[in-house]
């Protein structure tokens, strides 16, 4: 009975933070300064009649009292009616369905990459504790923290596509290439190179402390000591002792990255110009685009409450100790 409390009160919570941010996503567009009727009409609103402005913002519904509005942008969320694109006129669930693939590509694997990474120098460095390798790294890490998306990006671009010319700097695919099958896939693989370890790098920095301070906090268990006195090899203790227990908080890292670096990628697609779910945000917040800036927040929002609910749920089952 107290799981099933403990597990309702959590959906509970999640209820709420879905209604604010569903009611933040409403009104941020709205509270942008300009006016989307340029481009829902084609021509400057200026040199509109007051008729024809009236009839261009009632076509997009923007005539509305906020309530009413509102309301009808629930119920578009509710029936999975969101709407067409002021600019391009297309349905929202066209434009994200189609931008989605790109962005889960960039997400999943860099997250693989970073973590996989992050997870082994951090528990190396913390086995090392003090070391001027220790020291370094985490310093280096720190640095890395603190680097822009754009820079290392745009440094990424002048080097491996200016300068050595290894890589493409923009797009998914080659444009007016007709590729299929193994030619394909490499195409998209050399397009996705520089985003993915652009992402990587950034995402490496995290997963990295996570693992070290929790790697630290293992080490100064009774049973690893007591391992240690048992004559096991360093390595079986470090690798069967050490690294199994300090994986459990850096799995609820991993799942919250996993949210997070959605609303991560608006910046990488920017710079490489990537046919993602951020590059579609970023066009459509320049355009005061409403219905697909409210799109792509929605879908930004819905992944961060999902990861947050997969680490809730996925720890307990790891860590037995969590259940009580």
């Amino acid at each position: 009975m107290n799981a099933r409390r403990l597990g309702l009160a959590r959906l509970g919570q999640y209820a709420i933070v879905l209604v604010v941010a569903v009611t933040l996503n409403f009104a941020l567009p709205r509270l942008m300064p300009g006016s989307p009727l340029a481009l829902i009409a084609g021509v400057e609103a200026g040199e509109m009649t007051p008729e024809e402005r009236a009839a261009v913002t009632a076509d997009a519904g923007l005539d509305e009292p906020l309530v009413v509005q509102y309301l009808t942008y629930w119920k578009s969320i509710l029936t999975l009616d969101f709407g067409y694109s002021f600019r391009q006129g297309t349905p929202i669930e066209e434009l994200v369905l189609g931008r989605l693939p790109w962005t889960l590509l960039l997400t999943l694997t860099a997250l693989a990459v970073s973590g996989t990474v992050g997870i082994a120098l951090g528990a190396f460095s913390a086995w090392r504790r003090g070391s001027r390798w220790d020291v370094g790294s985490l310093s280096f890490m720190i640095a890395l923290e603190s680097t822009p998306q754009f820079w290392l990006g745009m440094l990424f671009i002048a080097l491996f596509s200016v300068s050595l010319g290894w890589l493409p700097s923009f797009g998914a695919t080659t444009a007016g290439a007709d590729l299929s099958g193994l030619a394909w896939v490499a195409d998209v693989a050399e397009h996705a190179a520089l985003p993915v370890l652009t992402l990587s790098i950034l995402s490496i920095p995290a997963v990295y402390m996570a693992m070290r301070y929790s790697t630290l906090s293992v080490l100064g268990e009774d049973y690893i000591r007591t391992a240690q006195a048992k004559g096991l090899r360093p390595r079986a203790v470090m690798m069967h002792h050490v690294v199994r227990t300090a994986l459990l908080p850096v799995t609820t890292v991993l799942a919250l990255r996993l949210g997070w670096a959605f609303g991560g990628t608006v910046v990488i697609e920017t710079v490489f110009s990537y046919p993602g779910l951020g590059r579609l945000m970023y066009d459509a917040v320049s355009a005061r685009d409403y219905p697909v800036m409210q799109g792509t927040f929605l879908v930004f929002t819905i992944a961060v409450l999902l990861a947050n609910l997969l680490a809730d749920s996925l720890y307990p089952r790891l860590d037995p100790r969590t259940r009580v």
